[in-house]
């Protein structure tokens, strides 16, 4: 299933992605598409963490969310899905969401892609990375958003217009941790106040391309 990537990257660099370890946090609608990314572009061993069922307002962007698996776990449709792409994938789902009990057990990764938005796991990942010298990226807001163009990727201390990271933002420097981490955001200001967080299928699906493609490029170089 990689002809076409070998072509593009070489047989050496795909050897890499094979043999790279990710976790990633969350495969809703950030995370499905950095799931579908990694998983097609060659990556071998992946671990998703997600503890919620699929509901009927996921449909219109989470990539893994259909008709048929309403009330069904992310993890397990997500897993099946993914073993139908690349029947030779290592991928663990966990069921659950993390939290100070279950954080010890996901130390033995290369790269963690947070794509998450519980503001006390994004601490927990982000302290597990810098204490075991994991890579990490972290996903910031894709809600209330319609602008594509504006995702990118920079550092969260250099993100702007973006309510979730600068709550992120705050309190790590206030337990005194790096808030120079590599995160996808978007620039764009949210487009309502609304507590229910409005989205669709364009600004959650490029965020998830981008962590992927951050994981990628690095193991690539």
């Amino acid at each position: 299933m990689f002809d076409r990537l070998i072509k593009l990257i070489g047989e050496d660099n795909l050897n890499k992605l094979l043999n790279t370890r990710v976790l990633l946090v969350g495969v809703g609608g950030v995370g499905g598409f950095a799931l579908e990314s990694l998983v097609r572009s060659g990556i071998g061993h992946i671990t998703i963490v997600d503890g919620d069922t699929y509901e009927q307002s996921n449909i219109n962007r989470q990539i893994g969310s259909n008709s048929s698996n309403i009330g069904k776990y992310k993890v397990e449709e997500e897993v099946n899905r993914i073993k139908n792409i690349n029947p030779s994938i290592d991928i663990v789902g966990k069921r659950e969401n993390i939290d100070a009990n279950n954080i010890v057990n996901y130390n033995d990764y290369d790269y963690i892609i947070d794509a998450c938005d519980d503001i006390n796991a994004k601490i927990l990942l982000i302290k597990l990375a810098i204490d075991n010298n994991i890579k990490i990226i972290c996903s910031c807001g894709s809600g209330k958003r319609l602008d594509p163009s504006k995702v990118q990727v920079s550092r969260l201390d250099k993100t702007y217009n973006d309510p979730l990271a600068k709550v992120l933002r705050s309190k790590l420097k206030k337990e005194g941790i790096t808030t120079k981490i590599p995160v996808i955001f978007s620039s764009e200001l949210p487009i309502n106040n609304d507590t229910t967080i409005s989205s669709m299928i364009s600004v959650p699906a490029t965020c998830g391309i981008y962590l992927a493609n951050w994981v990628i490029k690095d193991i690539i170089k």
